[in-house]
């Protein structure tokens, strides 16, 4: 019904940025809030920031508030995460997600589409 496509990832030096892109299709009408999720190798996945539909309410975690900034332009059915001043402990696969519901969760589990992720790695 919808799919969702990461891009953006690569290798950065500590203190340096990337941004992050999710291109959404198909039945994108039904998105509503999405949001970012990111895993390191031996740990669960976490979550980074969420936002709702129009864009007006954002949420992250204290891991990367001040650093990241989340936005979408739900004209290209696109949503984006701007990574600033990264650290190494940043390094994971970031996932992007969509729910139907308009409530932006902080948890996984409600997201009903998943991209297949891309990889963040941050070299000291």
């Amino acid at each position: 019904q919808v799919q969702l496509v990461e891009s953006g990832g690569g290798l950065v030096q500590a203190g340096g940025s990337l941004r992050l892109s999710c291109a959404a299709s198909g039945r994108t009408f039904i998105i509503s809030a999405m949001g970012w999720f990111r895993q390191a190798p031996g740990r669960e996945r976490e979550f980074v920031a969420a936002i709702s539909r129009s864009g007006t309410n954002t949420y992250y975690a204290d891991s990367v508030k001040g650093r990241f900034t989340i936005s979408r332009d739900n004209a290209k059915n696109t949503m984006y995460l701007q990574m600033n001043s990264l650290k190494p402990e940043d390094t994971a696969v970031y996932y992007c997600a969509a729910r139907r519901s308009t409530i932006a969760t902080t948890t996984p589990d409600p997201y009903d589409y998943w991209g297949q992720g891309t990889q963040v790695t941050v070299s000291s």
